[in-house]
């Protein structure tokens, strides 16, 4: 094999596994996520987080709130620093800080939904559970053995004010924040009531067979390395993800500004995509079968009922916000993502199966070490270390030593050490990284044997 057909080769691994993310069962999870995330951060009072993070407040409320505060705010692997940095300089306790930064990006939305849907749901509760026990566990000890520390550094913070501040949350964010989250579990969830198709329409006609024919023989499926191919109904969203992606750029670029024509044409666009997404659609030789299923319509109710909300009960300032944010996830997430995701299925490509299954193949403490090791030298942003994950999971890496990588990598990067040196110092940062690196390789045997 000369280098050309290598080459092409890898293109077509790495086009190949994009294809399988940008598929309907991505998006349907994706774009909520994505939509969840930014109506978390906009919409979300911090100081109803926040209160409860003060080094004085109970512990039985201040580190389950520690915990649960990466989800309520939306934060990832990125945006966890300065968000760390802040509330510990303002006078947060060093236990529940420490907890809020081990956990948060464990529990993003984005993260959580992506996880269950790419690996399985197994891994992304797991991740959920495990990270909130052991992440407690982490800021307990971080308290206990620097307490004397930690009481100067609360007396030395007169700023205050982000632990005393009071705020609800309106009744009708809850409920805005209930049909978001509806639509992704609506759109993830695989059971009859939402899989099972209730009738068929027939497209009659030769050229779906024949277009499913070429779109093979151009990006050939590969189950074994977990490369999907591209069908015709992933060609049609990909079509429709790229027609979103420019009127975005217009439709909320200058959000702030008001609502555009381009805005309304933007998320017409989305809401069409999602609905495109929940049809189950098929190839035959009579044509193409579009079935209609419970996922659909329940799809439908949900926007229906979202776009009425977010029409009748917030003001514009609050859906410029909300969209805002939106925005700016995806902006900052979904280059990454998608460089990322090609670069990991040409791994998938590169890489002998013998060498993860050698290093990682078992569940035992040397391959979940292994798996903290990786996550220390080779971060990757929120998401992207999903398609990482599932590289290795197709490669023959065990499902425990699997988690712990998962836990490790947004915690152990180089550059997360380096910022947590610089806002807690040398001696603190040097336990913490030894109790995450302990405890991230305990979370993946604990998973490990759960599930031998």
């Amino acid at each position: 094999m000369n280098i050309v057909e290598t080459l092409l080769n890898l293109i077509q691994s790495g086009l190949g596994g994009l294809a399988a993310y940008l598929a309907a069962h991505v998006l349907l999870c994706l774009l909520p996520a994505f939509f969840i995330a930014g109506a978390l951060s906009a919409l979300m009072p911090k100081e109803a987080i926040t209160r409860y993070l003060g080094r004085d407040a109970p512990k039985w409320i201040s580190y389950p709130a520690s915990a649960l505060g990466g989800f309520f705010l939306a934060v990832c692997s990125c945006t966890i620093m300065p968000l760390f940095a802040s509330i510990y300089k303002k006078g947060a306790g060093l236990g529940p800080a420490i907890t809020f930064l081990f956990v948060g990006p464990a529990v993003n939305i984005l993260a959580i939904s992506f996880t269950g849907v790419q690996i399985g749901m197994d891994i992304a509760i797991a991740r959920i559970i495990l990270s909130m026990i052991f992440g407690i566990l982490i800021g307990l000890l971080m308290a206990w053995f620097f307490k004397k520390d930690d009481k100067t550094h609360a007396e030395e913070s007169n700023n205050n004010q982000l632990f005393s501040a009071q705020a609800k949350v309106p009744v009708y964010i809850i409920i805005f924040f209930l049909l978001l989250l509806g639509t992704l579990l609506a759109g993830t969830l695989q059971i009859g009531l939402l899989r099972d198709v209730f009738f068929d329409v027939l497209i009659p006609g030769d050229w779906p067979a024949k277009l499913q024919s070429f779109l093979n023989n151009l990006i050939p499926p590969d189950l074994s390395l977990g490369i999907e191919g591209v069908s015709v109904h992933g060609l049609f969203l990909i079509g429709l993800l790229i027609l979103i992606a420019l009127s975005s750029l217009k439709g909320f670029k200058n959000i702030y500004e008001g609502f555009s024509t381009w805005t309304y044409v933007t998320l017409g666009l989305i809401t069409l995509t999602l609905i495109v997404a929940s049809f189950s659609v098929r190839t035959g030789e009579q044509g193409l079968f579009v079935g209609f299923n419970g996922r659909l319509a329940a799809e439908i109710l949900l926007l229906s009922a979202i776009w009425w909300m977010m029409a009748k009960y917030f003001k514009a300032e609050e859906r410029q916000e909300w969209l805002w944010e939106t925005w700016r996830f995806v902006k900052q997430i979904i280059p990454l993502l998608l460089v990322g995701v090609f670069a990991a299925s040409i791994a998938r490509a590169l890489i002998p199966p013998v060498w993860i299954q050698t290093l990682a193949g078992r569940n035992t403490l040397w391959a979940n070490l292994a798996g903290v090791l990786f996550g220390i030298f080779m971060y990757f942003p929120t998401l992207v270390e999903v398609p990482v994950a599932q590289t290795f999971l197709s490669l023959g890496m065990h499902r425990g030593p699997l988690l712990a990588y998962l836990l490790a990598d947004p915690e152990l990067s180089l550059q997360s050490i380096l910022i947590t040196n610089s806002v807690i110092g040398k001696k603190k940062t040097a336990v913490y990284v030894i109790l995450v690196a302990i405890f991230s390789t305990l979370s993946g045997l604990i998973f490990g044997w759960f599930i031998q």
